[in-house]
This record gives C-alpha cells, sequence and structure tokens, in this order.
C-alpha cells in the first residue's frame, strides 16, 4: 500500500472509500480463481478538491518514482493497469485528456456528467448513471407528487450550468413552474464573511417562498455552504431534493448538525448492496493493528472527537478501544454505500477483464484491455450483474432515498423508489406511494373550477374560477370546462353529466291529469246540451235559430273539447301533424257556424222589407253553403301545410338544463300562424257582424250572445300569442290546451247558456205567443 499526501483533515465518511477499495483488492488477491499468480496493489493520492493536484498526481503515475519526468520511466517493478478517480466532474476531466493518450483505463465515481469529447475509442468508463438518467428521475419525482412550484439551488459552475439549462428546457413542458434558482457559490475560508449576507437572502428566498419542494443540485464542496446555513438559521417544513452528487454527511462537521432539517429529504443514490464481509472488515479496524493503515488514527479522532497522544486533534483521548459500530449514521455507515460500492465493482472489473486476457493468452495490452471492458459483464461478490454498455457507462440504476430523523440525532434512510435504466420508460421511474407535502404556487382548482393565468406569474401561478353555467370540468387544475353532451346536464357542483330525463304532458302528469278533467267535464257539458235541444228540437227557440247549424255548432264544440286530448300524451309521427289539422278545421266549422247564424239574422231582417231582394238567399241550405265553403278554406291551408311542411314530432335539448324535452314541432310557424290567423278573420267578421245585428228586431235574435262569444274568442287567441311564445316545454302545449278550452267555453257560454236558461227553468218563455208579445 502506498498513501500519498495525506491531509490533516479526514472526511470519516470518505474513509469508506478507501476500506472499500482495500477490501476489494484483498478479496481478488486471496481469489484462487482470479488472477492467480498475479498481485494488485494501488496507490492513493488527495486531489485536495483542486485540478492542479490531480495533474500533479497523474505526471507522477506516468513518471519514475520521485523524477517527475513525464514520459520517463525506469526501475519501476509495478504495471499501472487503471486509475479509479473523481468525486467531483473538475477532478475527472483534467485527467482524461492525457490519459487518453497513454490509453490507460480511467474508472470514474463521482462525475455523472455527460462527456462530450467521449468517444469509443477513449479508455474511459463511468461506474455511475449519467445524469441524463437523474434529469428525469427528479421530473418524475416532481410530478408523482404533483410538486409543480419549486426552488432550485444548484452549484455554480459548469456542472451547474449544464443542469440550469436541462431542467429550464425541459421542465416546463411538463407543467413545472420555479419560484426561484439560486446559483451558489462556494466560497474560500476568507470569504466566508463577505458571503454572509448571500446566505441570509438565500434563507428568506426560502421562508418566504410558497415553494415546499426545494432541487439542491451539487457536489461534495456544496454542503460546507449549506453546514453554515443550516446551523445559523432554521429553514424547517421543505422537501429537499438532493442529486446523488451531494453527500450531505461528507464533511468533519456533521456531528454538529441539527439534522432534523432535512427530515423527509429525498436523495437520488447509485444503486448498492450489502457485500459478505464487509461490515466485519470495517469493524475490525483498531487503532493496535493499523500497519499500512496511515488514514485511520486520523479518521479515528474525528469520528470519536478524540485525540491520541502527540495530536494536534480536540476533544477527550482515545484509548483505542472504541466500537466503531456505535458511530451514528451521521459520521459513518458500516454499510457500503454509494460510491463505496462503485469504487469496489470498478477494481473487480478492472480484474475480470484481466483475467478473461490472461485465460485468452492474450499479449497483455491497454488497447485490448479497454475495448475489451466496453459491453463486459461479470458477477460480484454480492451476487449482483455488473454490466457496462458499449459506450463504457456501467448500466445501473438510481435509489430513491428518503431521510427520516430522530431527536437523538441519528437517522434511517429508506429506500422509497427507483429509476430502471432496463425497463420501459412506464416503468424506468417507480416509487411507493406515502404521504408528502403539497409544493405549489397555490392550491389545486378542484373540479367543477378551471384555471385563469394571472398577469406576470409564471404559468404555474393561477386563480380558480366556477366553470361557467352548463360547463363542467371533471379533474382537477383543468385549463378549461367543457359542455356536456345534448343529452346530459352539469350537476351542480358543476363536476359531473347527469343524464337529462325526458318530460312530456303526460296524462300522469298533475297538470296533464287537471287537463283532462276539465276536457271530460266540459265535452260531457256539450253533449248535454246537445242533448238537451235535440229532446226540444220542436220548441220555438231551438227551431227560431237554424236548428241545422246548432246542431253542427254543438257537435264542433264537442269535437273541440276532444282534440285536446290529442295534444297530451307523447308526441309521435301520427298525433303531431293530427292535432293541429283537427283543431284547425274544427274550430273554423265551429266560428262558421257562428258567421252563418250572424248572417241568416241579418238577411232574414232585410229579407222582410216590402221589395226586397234578399228573399232569394233565404233557403235552408244558405247556413250549411257558408259553413262548407269557409270550412273548405281552411282544409286547403290545413292541406298545403300537411305537403309542405307537416308538424312532426321533435326534442328540445335546451330550453330546460335537466329535461329533455318531448314536443311536436311545427314544421312551418308561417302555415301554424295562417291557421290561427284564418280562424281569427272569421272570428272578426262574425264579431263585426253580430255588432251591428244586435238591436234587430228578430225573434231571439243571436247577435248579441254571438258578438259577446266572439269578443271573448278574440281576447283568448290574442293573448294566446305572447304566452304562447313565452312558454317552454309542456307548459307551451298546457297555453295551447287552456286557449282551446277557453274560447270554446265562451262559445258554448255565450250562445247556449240563456237558451238552456230558458228551456229548463222558463219554460213559459219557450212558446210562440210569448214570443210574438217579446217581439212586440
Amino acid at each position: 500500500y502506498h498513501f500519498r499526501h495525506l491531509s490533516f483533515f479526514v472526511l470519516t465518511k470518505n474513509y469508506q472509500h478507501t476500506l472499500a477499495l482495500i477490501f476489494a483488492v484483498k478479496e481478488i488477491n486471496e481469489h484462487p480463481q482470479i488472477l492467480p499468480n498475479f498481485t494488485l496493489g494501488f496507490n492513493i493520492y488527495d486531489s485536495y478538491y483542486e485540478a492542479k493536484w490531480t495533474y500533479h498526481s497523474a505526471m507522477e503515475l506516468l513518471s519514475t518514482q520521485k523524477r517527475f519526468i513525464p514520459n520517463y520511466r525506469c526501475d519501476i517493478q509495478n504495471n499501472l493497469v487503471a486509475i479509479i478517480e473523481g468525486l467531483d466532474i473538475d477532478v475527472s476531466l483534467p485527467i482524461e485528456n492525457f490519459l487518453s493518450i497513454y490509453k490507460v483505463p480511467q474508472f470514474t465515481y463521482g462525475s455523472t456528467a455527460v462527456m462530450n469529447n467521449q468517444r469509443e475509442s477513449l479508455p474511459f468508463f463511468r461506474m455511475i448513471p449519467n445524469e441524463i438518467m437523474q434529469y428525469k428521475g427528479i421530473l418524475q419525482l416532481l410530478l408523482h407528487f404533483k410538486w409543480i412550484w419549486v426552488g432550485i439551488f444548484s452549484i455554480n459552475d459548469d456542472n451547474g450550468d449544464r443542469f440550469v439549462q436541462r431542467i429550464l428546457a425541459g421542465f416546463p413542458m411538463n407543467g413545472i413552474c420555479f419560484a426561484f434558482i439560486k446559483r451558489i457559490n462556494i466560497p474560500f475560508l476568507d470569504d466566508y464573511i463577505s458571503s454572509f449576507g448571500e446566505m441570509i437572502g438565500t434563507v428568506d428566498n426560502i421562508k418566504r417562498s410558497e415553494a415546499n419542494a426545494l432541487v439542491l443540485y451539487g457536489e461534495t464542496r456544496t454542503m460546507i455552504y449549506w453546514r453554515w446555513m443550516f446551523r445559523l438559521f432554521e429553514v424547517k417544513g421543505k422537501v429537499w431534493i438532493m442529486s446523488a452528487q451531494t453527500d450531505l454527511f461528507s464533511l468533519p462537521y456533521q456531528r454538529e448538525w441539527d439534522i432534523e432539517m432535512i427530515n423527509g429529504a429525498l436523495s437520488f443514490t447509485v444503486k448498492a448492496c450489502i457485500l459478505p464481509g464487509f461490515q466485519h472488515f470495517f469493524q475490525s479496524r483498531k487503532p493496535s493493528n493499523s500497519k499500512g493503515d496511515n488514514f485511520l488514527l486520523a479518521f479515528w479522532e474525528q469520528a470519536f472527537f478524540c485525540k491520541f497522544s502527540n495530536s494536534r486533534a480536540t476533544g477527550g483521548i482515545c484509548v483505542g478501544e472504541e466500537k466503531l459500530e456505535d458511530l451514528p449514521g451521521t459520521v459513518s455507515e458500516m454499510f457500503m454505500m454509494g460510491p463505496s460500492y462503485s469504487i469496489y465493482n470498478a477494481v473487480y472489473a478492472m480484474a475480470h477483464a484481466l483475467h478473461v486476457l490472461q485465460k485468452s493468452k492474450s499479449r497483455y495490452g491497454s488497447m485490448s484491455f479497454h475495448r475489451l471492458l466496453r459491453g463486459f459483464s461479470f458477477n460480484n461478490s454480492g451476487g449482483n450483474k455488473i454490466s457496462f454498455d458499449h459506450n463504457g457507462e456501467l448500466i445501473v440504476g438510481f435509489d430513491i432515498i428518503n431521510w427520516v430523523t430522530f431527536s437523538n440525532q441519528t437517522f434511517l434512510k429508506v429506500k422509497v423508489g427507483k429509476m430502471n435504466p432496463i425497463s420501459t420508460s412506464e416503468q424506468e421511474f417507480n416509487i411507493n406511494n406515502h404521504t408528502m407535502p403539497l409544493s405549489v404556487c397555490n392550491n389545486n382548482c378542484q373540479v367543477g373550477y378551471r384555471r385563469k393565468s394571472l398577469e406576470g406569474k409564471p404559468f404555474c401561478c393561477y386563480d380558480c374560477n366556477r366553470c361557467p353555467e352548463g360547463k363542467i370540468s371533471n379533474r382537477k387544475d383543468m385549463d378549461d370546462c367543457f359542455k356536456c353532451k345534448e343529452d346530459q346536464y352539469a350537476n351542480k357542483e358543476q363536476y359531473l353529466c347527469l343524464p337529462k330525463v325526458s318530460i312530456y304532458l303526460s296524462y300522469g302528469d298533475p297538470l296533464g291529469m287537471s287537463l283532462v278533467l276539465s276536457v271530460t267535464a266540459f265535452a260531457l257539458l256539450t253533449a248535454l246540451v246537445l242533448g238537451i235541444f235535440m229532446k226540444h228540437h220542436n220548441t220555438p227557440i231551438v227551431k227560431a235559430n237554424n236548428r241545422d247549424l246548432t246542431y253542427i255548432l254543438l257537435i264542433s264544440l264537442l269535437l273541440c273539447f276532444l282534440c285536446c286530448l290529442l295534444f297530451i300524451g307523447q308526441p309521435t309521427k301520427i298525433t303531431c301533424p293530427l292535432r293541429q289539422m283537427s283543431f284547425g278545421i274544427i274550430f273554423s266549422v265551429a266560428v262558421s257556424c257562428m258567421l252563418a247564424k250572424t248572417i241568416t239574422v241579418v238577411l232574414a231582417f232585410m229579407a222582410t222589407k216590402p221589395g226586397s231582394s234578399m228573399r232569394k238567399w233565404m233557403r235552408k241550405s244558405l247556413g250549411s253553403s257558408i259553413v262548407l265553403s269557409c270550412s273548405l278554406i281552411q282544409t286547403c291551408v290545413c292541406a298545403i301545410w300537411l305537403i309542405t311542411s307537416p308538424p312532426f314530432s321533435d326534442v328540445d335539448m335546451h330550453s330546460e338544463v335537466e329535461y329533455i324535452i318531448l314536443e311536436c314541432n311545427e314544421g312551418s310557424l308561417i302555415m301554424f300562424y295562417c291557421v290561427l290567423g284564418y280562424m281569427g278573420f272569421l272570428a272578426i267578421v262574425s264579431f263585426t257582424i253580430a255588432f251591428f245585428a244586435r238591436n234587430l228586431p228578430d225573434t231571439f235574435n243571436e247577435a248579441k250572445f254571438i258578438t259577446f262569444s266572439m269578443l271573448v274568442f278574440c281576447s283568448v287567441w290574442l293573448s294566446f300569442i305572447p304566452v304562447y311564445l313565452n312558454s317552454k316545454g309542456k307548459y307551451t302545449v298546457a297555453v295551447e290546451i287552456f286557449s282551446i278550452l277557453a274560447s270554446t267555453v265562451g262559445l258554448l257560454g255565450c250562445i247556449f247558456f240563456p237558451k238552456c236558461f230558458i228551456i229548463l227553468l222558463k219554460p213559459q218563455l219557450n212558446n210562440k205567443d210569448q214570443l210574438i208579445r217579446r217581439t212586440a
């Protein structure tokens, strides 16, 4: 063993890296099946986190010992097989450039950065996943827990530049917003005072920010900065997401930290496994048998905070019998983790490759050696398969670790997820579901609401507005609401579409039932009046005003009442045309009868004058002819309606929010109003003639009653039009039925109530003498 440039401070966690190297070399040298008759050795150099020392050490390796002459090597018994290096990218890159000239294989276990100048011919091998997988993992982790409002802390160097560029390019495309992006400068010791103000500003940003998820991207030295910030300020209630390069406990100050601040943190670590024998190997290290291990005493003093004699360390006296297993995890762990596992695999990869070359009896050469390692696979002592791809990168993923801290300054690292490089894209990221805090700019918009962007704010910051009436949002944080299908409507909370219920004016409906009872009552009353008139058909009051027209009028009024039943019930392709045609024609017959009666009265009066030519018009068929001709015109109008655009059954999806209205579409509103207009025309003519004939001295002159009936008829249908146009659903049908009933009852009451009164209650007035006396 040869140790160079031993530092006064030993990073206690990093001591495990050295032991991993020693343990792997020891196992291989003692293994009879791997490299028999070969003995592996190693040199350890300290980079001091300085690129110049890395250059110096690498040049020494290529020179004669203690004669710093590049390319000049003599009196050397050992062969340089490979270099295992790295914690930081600026340590790896400087030596790669000239080691590739000598084809010396280089294994790195600390840098995840993609090497832009890496080519297949270069002997460079990465023992950890590259940063592309880590970016994906961080993104998937944020999306999994719906942390879309995050803060970013990144080291202020080339790696940090690359990290920030990548997240700015990819994260917003997946809905992640940044509350802030803070670049961290790593100050020298004499710069800490000047950097104190910057630290205060950084802490203030964290405390005031609504972002509860904070991504920390840095390397081991980054924790020097955070050590002071964690120590001086209480920053709690945040979830830290740390990159694989960031080791929380790689510094000599960790025993002083309040580790509660990292409770719940998530970190990415290289996949590792428990190796048999390593824990015993570690715990068996004692100062009493430290021969050849120049790190052990310094490690011991740092780990147990004690000092040996003639030591500059502070603390109590080291007795050498302290137990390593009693050390907290913040100081050192007994199981091989992260970088240590990568170093262990690097040594075994090199040994297995040399063994294959030895067995194949190939002439030893580094060119053949590094070509062999590309695509090479083997199983380590833990039973894990270790494989390189054709680019010389180890095919390995990340474990996602959740840090759980306890009040006694101990912690537990719980594996909660993983990134698997050889799985499909759907299985590449896997994490156990457990409760985590939210990290959003504002609370999620609940179902029934939509997001509204805030001017001058990132797209992750928004207001939540209620969906417009008739629209829903059935997921959280929807950008827009959408309409339900035509046969559905939005519920009150506007997050669900419910099926609309079909409605129409049915017989079982209370309104429909009341209308049916009214129709039945008035139809029976009309039939009763008709029966009374037929029973008393030879009485003067029945014979006086054209008995045939009276019967036709009563029958048409009866049919008017009964045709209302066609308007009740589910509309069909038969009932829709039939209801309007029957209503139009039957009503025209009734109004035509009123017109015929009025004209008959006028002509009868005029015919009584001496020499009047009106006597020739006074025929028995006059009234029937008027009724027939007037009804025929209405029949023609209805026929044209049926031919051009007949009524049909239809559905109204929009008038009622929660209902589908089954209705009859008139087909042509023009023809519908033509039918109503023609009836109105007949009614106005009848009203006009009757009004002027109301004082004629005719026996049982009906002109007064016809005037009132037509006045009622016109009033009803004039009121019908605006009410009809403003009604919806079944009430539209109910308005039309009510208008038919009201106008029909008006005709029945005004014309026949006085006559029935005389026939039934004043029969003494129903005789010819009384009529003559009244006329006189």
